[in-house]
């Protein structure tokens, strides 16, 4: 019974030109030069991908989050441990830094004056949209890392902050690697191969898309703060 292309699996037809290369040097290459290796390297050290992620979580940065979905696409990671991994990230890195916030206070960040803008923004917008805040300060690009510290130089209190941050974390971890998976699935209709040259630069625009987006939310998060902080 002979095999066709069409009968071929998205995933395995990427994994192609990596299974190659194993089969002429008995393992993967160090340093993988296309993105079917990448992936299968990925598949190899998943323990140490989600370990990486785990910790990249903690700060709600997107891009290897929106990879880490397209990787789940191609079946190099899984769906359900991503958004475990991402969700549980996402929560104690916001719990640190809340404590830090309201332990030490404003004198944290004297040093860094662009981080206390930030959380100056944060602490303004906190003031007027607390429950929207806590909920989608994890999208817009400068404020997602530091909106936490706001948090806890606010009003906010422990058990309201940790309800509301398990809620958003967990929204965080769905949409993140949703996005991903579904840019995954809509890019094997445009490629033939994973590992092709547009297949790269496809995920690159995409990626590059994205950063520019949450740059653009946050001009959007700033400007909104200035009005109130006209006022005092």
């Amino acid at each position: 019974m002979t095999t066709t292309d069409q009968d071929i699996t998205p995933q395995y037809r990427a994994a192609r030109p990596a299974a190659r290369v194993r089969a002429s040097t008995g393992t993967l290459p160090l340093f993988p030069t296309d993105l079917s290796s990448f992936l299968d390297l990925l598949r190899q050290h998943g323990d140490a991908a989600y370990t990486f992620l785990f910790a990249y979580a903690t700060s709600h940065a997107l891009l290897f989050g929106l990879f880490a979905g397209y990787a789940a696409f191609a079946g190099a990671l899984k769906v359900s441990t991503l958004i475990i991994v991402f969700w549980i990230g996402s929560f104690v890195g916001d719990v640190v830094r809340f404590y830090l916030g309201r332990r030490y206070g404003p004198r944290l960040f004297n040093r860094w004056p662009r981080i206390e803008k930030m959380v100056n923004i944060a602490a303004r917008l906190t003031d007027k949209h607390a429950i929207l805040m806590v909920l989608f300060h994890r999208y817009p690009h400068g404020i997602r890392g530091v909106a936490a510290f706001a948090y806890g130089l606010s009003n906010l209190s422990w058990p309201t902050f940790l309800v509301l941050n398990f809620i958003a974390a967990g929204l965080w971890s769905v949409v993140i690697v949703a996005v991903g998976y579904a840019f995954g699935s809509v890019s094997e209709k445009l490629m033939n191969d994973a590992s092709s040259g547009f297949g790269i630069v496809t995920l690159v625009i995409f990626l590059g898309l994205s950063w520019i987006l949450s740059k653009k939310l946050e001009s959007v998060v700033e400007d909104s703060a200035q009005p109130q902080a006209g006022k005092k």
